[in-house]
């Protein structure tokens, strides 16, 4: 049986976001049971819009009920209406953050068991 705890994140820092069994990433994307790094040119992502749902769909297909997306660092990382629109329309609950807030809150969501997932932005 895989481990379906969200993996939690052990230290961040400007360009640098640490996670459990996942080590070092710049910006990384999370959910129940793993993670991987978060590649903005898979989805054509920029500062503004922002967060599209293109990104937040692999969350969602890996169980995610809860999402925590960061804003960066300087929370100038913005999220599209439509990702959070359709993050609605899925019932998922979002918390929209700063990065160090983001990281905090998805940490005390996933040590209790529950099914989180985040995108998380290290810069900006």
């Amino acid at each position: 049986m895989t481990d379906q705890r969200s993996p939690a994140i052990e230290h961040v820092q400007w360009g640098l976001i640490r996670v459990e069994k996942l080590g070092d990433k710049s910006d990384v994307k999370l959910w129940p049971g793993g993670g991987r790094r978060w590649d903005w040119t898979e989805t054509n992502t920029h500062h503004v819009p922002g967060i599209q749902v293109a990104d937040v769909a692999e969350l969602l297909e890996h169980g995610s009920e809860i999402v925590i997306l960061s804003r960066g660092m300087h929370l100038v990382l913005q999220t599209s209406p439509e990702t959070l629109a359709h993050l609605k329309a899925e019932n998922v609950t979002v918390h929209v953050l700063e990065t160090r807030e983001a990281a905090k809150t998805y940490n005390e969501l996933a040590v209790k068991g529950l099914p989180v997932g985040g995108l998380f932005h290290s810069t900006c």
